[in-house]
């Protein structure tokens, strides 16, 4: 799978931001240079570093993966991607795999990899996604990187989970915009627009829906990396995702149900046409074989009843359509 890039950017593609904090003093460091620092950093005790990684090259991928002494398997994992949201722990780190929503023409979700080791948190994500510009990271950046670099996972992980919601209440109003129209009028332009929505919503509940076995996992594991006082924070995103998901579902029995509504608004559309149509041809039929059956006889027409019959089965006619008309035939 190829990363697919948003359609916005917010940051230079390939750039290397390294950010340490100890004894409550921030380091920004950047490009080949930061890294070269990255192993001291490291070394140092007490400390927590951050790197994060904007579309890196795989060249950059794999240097920074030397430097933080990760498996190859999961380097190959980063710059491969993956289809779902998933949780791994291979070789001492935990990789995350989550995935942020940008709303371009449509709903866009990229990958955002996060990998928790002992005293670092690795961020690879598209140009899109600016994790400085989560808003826990708004307030305090060095505030939450004192608190180790599991915090600094759970304020990102937070931050894209929150970012669903906005997504899921958009899909909510426009799905009740187009029941209101289905019920109204059984239109084809209201069928386009209910399945452009359940593709967007499909499109949510992709990326939203194995997020919360990851947090799930999170939660109930026994992660030496994540210490256990930063298990409620983690608790309280899986609560979200799960009021998330239940939402999602919802909508989606919901458009559903809209479908249901729609071919059954059509259905009885088609029933009250072959019902008047049905009445039409009582109507003409009748006068038709009562003209053909006068039709036969001279005598009729030589004795001058000719308006007589004629106004015979205009009568008759008139009849029909009135008692067709009562029962909603006509």
């Amino acid at each position: 799978m190829t990363r697919r890039m948003a359609p916005t950017s917010t940051g230079a593609p390939g750039q290397i931001r390294i950010t340490s904090v100890r004894d409550g003093e921030l380091q920004h460091l950047d490009g080949d240079a930061g890294l070269a620092q990255l192993a001291g950093l490291l070394a140092a005790p007490d400390s927590t570093a951050w790197v994060d990684l904007t579309s890196p090259s795989p060249a950059q991928v794999e240097a920074v993966g030397t430097a933080l002494g990760l498996h190859p398997l999961v380097i190959e994992d980063v710059l491969e991607g993956n289809q779902r949201a998933k949780i791994e722990s291979t070789d001492g780190v935990i990789h995350l795999v989550l995935f942020a929503l940008h709303h371009g023409e449509r709903f866009l979700a990229s990958e955002v990899d996060l990998v928790l080791g002992l005293g670092f948190l690795l961020t690879v994500h598209d140009s899109g996604w600016d994790p400085r510009a989560t808003h826990h990271l708004r307030k305090s950046l060095t505030e939450v990187m004192t608190q180790g670099p599991d915090h600094l996972l759970w304020s990102l992980s937070d931050d894209i989970v929150d970012g669903y919601f906005p997504f899921a209440d958009e899909l909510g109003e426009a799905l009740d915009t187009v029941q209101d129209k289905v019920i109204g009028q059984a239109s084809p332009k209201a069928l386009e627009e209910l399945f452009a929505l359940k593709r967007e919503l499909l499109e949510v509940r992709r990326a939203a829906s194995p997020t919360r076995e990851v947090f799930n996992q999170l939660t109930n594991r026994d992660l030496p990396l994540i210490d256990e006082a930063e298990l409620v924070y983690f608790r309280d995103v899986y609560d979200h995702v799960i009021r998330l998901t239940d939402e999602l579902d919802n909508y989606r029995e919901l458009a559903s149900s809209t479908l249901d509504v729609y071919l059954t608004q059509v259905n009885n559309n088609l029933s009250i046409i072959v019902k008047r149509l049905t009445g039409v041809t009582v109507i003409l039929a009748g006068i038709g074989a009562l003209a053909g059956l006068f039709g036969m006889s001279e005598a009729a027409v030589e004795l001058g009843s000719f308006w007589l019959v004629a106004g015979t089965i205009v009568g008759l006619a008139a009849v029909a359509a009135v008692f067709l008309r009562q029962i909603d035939w006509l």
